[in-house]
Parts: structure tokens; C-alpha cells; sequence
């Protein structure tokens, strides 16, 4: 049977970056006409989310400026673009491909709308074969960067020889509301930053890259008010559950264990858990649940705490930190995501 690969993974961060420490007198003049007590609670939800430092297309001052939805729109296409370009040339450079060699490109990003999509500005941009296929993914939110993955997956698995680019790139600064006060608000304000990553794979004899084992998505019933974007005449609003955890944990033992066992394997086999990072409650809720296990996710903490929530980027930039380490042969990798829907998207890597 054909098999698909990871053959390498690149990461693109914008121009401009801020520490989170430098953000907050931004903060406090944003709320500067709301009570002091709830000035100071967001305040210390900026201070304690596990964020660091984050990207963005946009300087910290474009960000508190009043715009329209159409001029934040017009900054993040023509950004994403620029990024998109960069990111997918980056990683192409890195594993020795040449451009024409592509046969499917995915294109991923679900903060901003774009028509045509990405993928059609990078057939153009670096002159991609006429007869490429092309697939946008754009409303799968954090989950969406495994998505791809596992589209590009069953493409390969049924076309051997070929080769697959998932491009995700992300601007949740270009969906802030300056003039929405509400906690969720201010929480994906708190974690939220930019970037691009470019998964390259491939269904060729004698990749050196992990594996694609199995991969599946779960969907979890009568949960689509959880997590997304509500489409506002001030851009897109986002939605953010404070039961997304809670959910997460209930559902858990059902959204690893059955998964795992198809594929002849089990928690206690798995040495790598490439993680997506929504957020420092989940994180922590995943943490405890793989605690238990024996298993840690410190990459994970390290990307969110050096870049944010990238939403659909982030999981790949854990998963370029675990190519960068050189697993051993026959190490297995859990990678997994939770999205709108609500979902969770995995995939088992063995190197």
C-alpha cells in the first residue's frame, strides 16, 4: 500500500512583534473608559496566558486604531499572500524540491476571506504547474492545519510518486473588535497571535520523514456553539466557549483511545505529543490528562508561549520542533487539534 510522508516543515513569523509585557499599556489605554476592576482582570488575563511574545501583520498601534472591516480585510490579503509566498518557498528550499515538482497544494487560513483563494496567488506568484490541485481549506478554524494534513494524506495514499503542500497562514490580530468589551474578547485578544507554516509531503519510495499511519476526525454532536467566528458589519467576532475545556476532558478517553487501538497501537506506545495549543486552560486540561499517562507537552507550552495561538499555524510549529529533535526509528507521534464544529483532528506519525 502507498504511503504518505512528512518530508519537512517551515514556519514564516510577520514583521512585526511585541512582548506581552510591551502590549499592556496598549490595554490599559484601550479600557482606559471601563472600571477599574475589570481593567485590572484583563490585565492579569493578558499577564497570566501563558504568552510571552507574539507576530503580527500589523504594528501594536494599527492594532488599537479604529478601521473598518474592509481596510483590516485589505491588510490580511495582502499580507497573507506575502507570507503564504515566503513560507511555501522556504520549505520547498529546504527539502531540495523544485517548484514545478508539486501536485497538490492546500491552502489553509480562517481569519480573513479571500476570493480567489490563497492557493490561486501561489500558482501565480511562484509559477506552480498549470495542472496543479488546488484545495482551500477556510472554515475549520485551529483544527484546520491537521486537516490539511489529512487531505493531502489520502491524496498521496491514492497517487503514488506525487508530492503535497499544506500552507496555513493566519491573522487573528486582523479579526480583533476594538469595540467588544466582552470577555471572550478580550481572552482571544490575550492569546491570539500571527504566523505561517508550510507542511511538505509525499507519496515517493524513500522518504526519510514520520509516517502517516491513520488519521481520522471526531465530531462532537450538538456542539457547533462552542468555538468560531460570528460575521459582523466590524469583521469577524469570535466565539469561544468557556465549557471548551470542560468538553474537551469529558470527551477525551473516546477522542485517543479508540483511535489509537485501530491502528495497533496505545497511549503507553506513543513517545510524542504534538499538541495544538488553544489556550492555557486547555493546554492545561490536556496536560493533566496526559500527566496522567506519563507524557508531557512542553513544546506545546513553548510555542504558545513564543508565539500564541497562531490558530490553524500553531500544531505545526510543534510538530517542526519534534523534526528538528530527530525521533528515533519507530517513535510515534501523536498530533492533535480541536476546531469549530466542534472537532478534534488526529493523525499518528511513526518515524
Amino acid at each position: 500500500m502507498t504511503a504518505a510522508h512528512v518530508v519537512t516543515v517551515a514556519k514564516k513569523l510577520p514583521k512585526y512583534t511585541r512582548n506581552t509585557s510591551d502590549i499592556i499599556p496598549f490595554v490599559n489605554l484601550w479600557l482606559s473608559g471601563q472600571e477599574n476592576r475589570f481593567r485590572r482582570k484583563v490585565v492579569k488575563i493578558f499577564e497570566g496566558a501563558g504568552v510571552d511574545r507574539r507576530y503580527g501583520i500589523m504594528d501594536i498601534e494599527e492594532v488599537f486604531t479604529a478601521t473598518s472591516f474592509e481596510e483590516k480585510n485589505n491588510i490580511y490579503s495582502r499580507e497573507v499572500k506575502l507570507l503564504g509566498e515566503q513560507v511555501l518557498q522556504k520549505s520547498l528550499q529546504k527539502a531540495g524540491w523544485e517548484v514545478d515538482s508539486l501536485d497538490y497544494i492546500i491552502t489553509v487560513s480562517c481569519t480573513g476571506i479571500m476570493i480567489p483563494s490563497l492557493d490561486a496567488y501561489l500558482v501565480n506568484a511562484l509559477g506552480l504547474r498549470k495542472d496543479i490541485v488546488r484545495l482551500p481549506v477556510t472554515e475549520m478554524g485551529c483544527a484546520a492545519g491537521v486537516s490539511g494534513m489529512i487531505y493531502a494524506a489520502n491524496f498521496l495514499r491514492s497517487n503514488p510518486g506525487k508530492r503535497a503542500a499544506v500552507i496555513a497562514v493566519e491573522s487573528p490580530t486582523a479579526t480583533f473588535q476594538l469595540n467588544d468589551f466582552s470577555m471572550t474578547n478580550m481572552v482571544s485578544a490575550a492569546i491570539f497571535g500571527d504566523g505561517a507554516a508550510c507542511v511538505l509531503l509525499s507519496s515517493e519510495e524513500g522518504i526519510d520523514g514520520p509516517k502517516l499511519v491513520g488519521e481520522e476526525m471526531y465530531h462532537f454532536t450538538d456542539a457547533t456553539h462552542l468555538m468560531g467566528f460570528d460575521l459582523t458589519n466590524t469583521g469577524l467576532k469570535m466565539i469561544l466557549d468557556p465549557d471548551v475545556p470542560e468538553v474537551i476532558s469529558k470527551h477525551f478517553p473516546e477522542i485517543v483511545h479508540p483511535f489509537l487501538k485501530r491502528f495497533g497501537t496505545s497511549m503507553e506506545k506513543v513517545n510524542h505529543l504534538v499538541f495544538h495549543p488553544g489556550g492555557k486552560k486547555i493546554v492545561r486540561t490536556v496536560e493533566e490528562l496526559f500527566g496522567s499517562m506519563g507524557k508531557d507537552i512542553e513544546d506545546t507550552k513553548e510555542v504558545l508561549r513564543d508565539y500564541g495561538n497562531m490558530s490553524s499555524v500553531t500544531v505545526l510549529y510543534v510538530l517542526e520542533r519534534f523534526l528538528q529533535k530527530g525521533p528515533e526509528k519507530g517513535e510515534q507521534g501523536l498530533v492533535l487539534s480541536f476546531g469549530p464544529g466542534f472537532s478534534a483532528q488526529r493523525i499518528l506519525l511513526e518515524w
